[in-house]
C-alpha cells in the first residue's frame, strides 16, 4: 500500500513539474516570434537599400514604392544615400507599410572587395514596428566557389506599435551570393545566410541562436524562405526551440518545435 501511494505521489508531482514547465514555455513562446520578427525586419531594412542603390549603374528607380526622395551625396567620403519614406504610413509594392529614413555609407561599390556598407534607420517603421539599430556589410571577396560573400553585423531593437513590448536583437553573419551574381538583373538574386545571435524577448527572457540550416533570403520575396535557426533560452527552465522557415515558398509562415511539439506562425 505504501509503495502504492508513493507511485501516486511520484506522478502527481511529475504531472505538477510537467505543467509547469508546459507554462513556462507557453510564456516564453513570443522568443520564436519576437526573433523570427527581429530576423526578417533587419533582413528588410537590407533588402530596401539593395533594391534602391546597390546597381553598378547608380540609383535605380523606386522599386519597392513610396519613397518620397532618394538623395545621394557622391562628394563625401564615404558615400551616402539617403532614402526617405516620408512621415506618413504607406503599402508598398511588397505588401508592407512603412515610413522614416534609411541612411546608408558606401566606402566602395557593393562588388568590390572590401567595401564596407553601412545602415542606420532613422524613425523607420514597418508595418507599426520601429527599427533602432545598425547593420554592417563587409564584402569579403570571392570563396572557394567563387561567390561573393559578406561579413554581416547587426544589432538593434524592435518597438512595437504603441510602445506595447520591445525586444533587442544582435547577430554575426555571413551572407554569400549564391544566384544571380552574374547577372544585372535584380530579382534573381539569392542570399545563403549562415552565422549566431542572441537577444532578449518581450518578456525580458535572454537567449542565444544559432543557423542549423542556411537562410535563403530572395530578393524577390520579403520574407526568408527557408532554413532553420536553433534557439537557446538561457533560463534553464525554457526548452530549446528550432525555428523553420519552411521549404522554399514566399509567405510569413513558419514553424516552431518545442519539446516535441510544432507550431504553425507567421514572422510578423
Amino acid at each position: 500500500m505504501k509503495n502504492k501511494f508513493l507511485l501516486v505521489l511520484i506522478a502527481i508531482a511529475s504531472m505538477v513539474v510537467s505543467c509547469r514547465k508546459e507554462r513556462r514555455d507557453t510564456l516564453g513562446a513570443s522568443i520564436s516570434t519576437d526573433h523570427s520578427a527581429a530576423e526578417n525586419l533587419f533582413s528588410d531594412m537590407f533588402k530596401v537599400v539593395e533594391d534602391v542603390s546597390m546597381s553598378t549603374e547608380g540609383i535605380r528607380e523606386d522599386i519597392i514604392g513610396c519613397i518620397d526622395t532618394i538623395i545621394v551625396d557622391t562628394t563625401s567620403n564615404p558615400k551616402t544615400v539617403l532614402i526617405d519614406f516620408g512621415n506618413n504610413d504607406c503599402t508598398g509594392y511588397d505588401g508592407r507599410v512603412r515610413k522614416g529614413k534609411l541612411h546608408a555609407t558606401y566606402t566602395g561599390r557593393y562588388r568590390e572587395i572590401g567595401t564596407e556598407i553601412t545602415i542606420t534607420p532613422e524613425n523607420y517603421t514597418v508595418n507599426g514596428n520601429l527599427i533602432e539599430g545598425q547593420k554592417i556589410i563587409e564584402n569579403l571577396g570571392l570563396n572557394a566557389n567563387g561567390q561573393l560573400h559578406y561579413s554581416v553585423i547587426a544589432w538593434g531593437t524592435v518597438t512595437s506599435t504603441g510602445n506595447a513590448w520591445t525586444v533587442t536583437w544582435q547577430a554575426e553573419r555571413t551572407r554569400t551570393w549564391i544566384e544571380g551574381q552574374p547577372t544585372p538583373t535584380l530579382l534573381d538574386d539569392v542570399y545563403e545566410i549562415t552565422g549566431y545571435g542572441n537577444g532578449v524577448n518581450r518578456n525580458g527572457v535572454s537567449y542565444t541562436s544559432m543557423i542549423t540550416q542556411p537562410l535563403r533570403a530572395e530578393i524577390g520575396c520579403p520574407w526568408l524562405v527557408s532554413g532553420s535557426i536553433t534557439i537557446e533560452p538561457e533560463p534553464e527552465e525554457y526548452s530549446t526551440r528550432l525555428i523553420d522557415f519552411g521549404d522554399g515558398a514566399c509567405d510569413s509562415g513558419f514553424t516552431v518545435t518545442v519539446n516535441g511539439q510544432e507550431y504553425q506562425l507567421g514572422s510578423d
